[in-house]
């Protein structure tokens, strides 16, 4: 059986593949342009996309002046995002790779973004991730990235893998784990991070509730 990660990549590279697929994925979020400019503002040179797709966000750090790595595991999406960036003249680090085993050195980062990412999977592959992020931010470094809320119309729909984590097999890009949480055990996930902000967010279509987190590394 693949792993759940793995399945996730292979339906976002089935995607990525498609213009219609990438469609709702090409401009930058503005609060990630807000928090990045801020950061290196105050310095910060070095940032890491996890989960870059096909490469919205790292296009705009390195446009920001940020020497960036991009990391994901669909080839295809990082194929997309190598050409965009060319287009664009802009350099990057594009990676094939996994969340659980960052490309980055220890404390080598001081901006890491994970925006829609680390919540494909349940709560050990979170806290596995987590940990990789603290151990390559630099102390007070900025981490940006969303978790799924219990808030959320999918909490409790499909089967339940894991203690939060649901994977609802008729949607395809369901049908991996999806693990969800609320703010009391978004902080403990998070304890190794002093939070700057959490905000409980719906995107695109009603019901879709994200938590948004900027914190910084203790």
């Amino acid at each position: 059986m693949n792993h759940p990660l793995a399945t996730a990549a292979a339906e976002w590279d089935r995607r990525w593949q498609a213009e219609e697929g990438r469609a709702d994925w090409l401009e930058p979020e503005r609060d990630v342009i807000a928090t990045a400019e801020a950061c290196h503002a105050a310095g910060g040179r070095v940032a890491l996309d996890i989960g870059c797709g096909i490469g919205r966000h790292a296009l705009a750090l390195a446009s920001l002046g940020y020497r960036v790595t991009g990391i994901d595991g669909s080839g295809s999406g990082l194929a997309y995002a190598a050409r965009d960036a060319e287009r664009h003249g802009l350099s990057i680090d594009f990676q094939e790779g996994s969340m659980l085993s960052l490309p980055m050195a220890d404390a080598s980062c001081d901006y890491v973004l994970a925006w829609n990412v680390i919540y494909h999977g349940n709560r050990d592959v979170v806290d596995q991730c987590v940990a990789e992020i603290a151990r390559v931010l630099k102390p007070g470094g900025t981490y940006q990235g969303t978790m799924l809320s219990k808030r959320n119309r999918n909490f409790r729909v499909g089967r339940e893998v894991a203690l939060d984590t649901f994977v609802i097999d008729a949607i395809s890009d369901k049908a991996h784990p999806h693990f969800y949480c609320d703010a009391r055990t978004l902080t403990e996930i998070f304890k190794g991070f002093e939070p700057l902000s959490l905000i409980d967010r719906e995107h695109r279509e009603p019901g879709t509730w994200h938590w948004h987190l900027v914190a910084t590394r203790s």
